[in-house]
């Protein structure tokens, strides 16, 4: 029984640990219309050690990707990538025209003032995961970051 409660604990403080390593700043998705498949969730992410960012899933999709835009030639491309590299200390932006986490097969339209939880999977230069967990609010599909255009 002793044994079982000191791994309890280790587990905890491991756990505890793993959420001071990432801090996500400004997490949002986009609202969507009705009938629509897929939406976009955007944050500010910062980790204190260098890691990449290897996935993520939601309870309101059926599938999660890490996306990039970019341009080939003179049109813009989305596509998902792998991962996406989190250097010590710097902020990286996950935001409309560039990278971004893609809420696909959505089991029902997000609407604003909603929130959604997200879990995104981040691995470290060990090969170590861990799992960072939020609820992103659902911003109007007029706004980028809480700030409407």
């Amino acid at each position: 029984m002793k044994s079982s409660l000191i791994i309890a604990a280790a587990v905890l403080a491991v756990s505890f640990s793993a959420q001071a390593q990432v801090e996500i700043r400004e997490p949002w998705v986009r609202a969507t219309v009705a009938h629509q498949k897929a939406t976009g969730a955007f944050m500010h992410i910062t980790a204190e050690r260098p890691m990449r960012l290897i996935g993520a899933h939601s309870s309101v999709a059926g599938v999660v990707e890490i996306h990039e835009m970019a341009l080939e030639g003179d049109i813009a491309k989305m596509r998902p990538i792998p991962a996406l590299d989190l250097p010590a200390g710097e902020a990286v932006e996950l935001k409309p025209g560039g990278y971004h986490i893609m809420l696909l097969e959505l089991k029902e339209q997000v609407r604003d003032g909603d929130s959604v939880p997200i879990t995104l999977v981040v691995e470290g230069e060990d090969g170590m995961r861990e799992s960072v967990e939020l609820n992103a609010p659902v911003r109007p599909l007029h706004q980028h970051g809480g700030h409407a255009r």
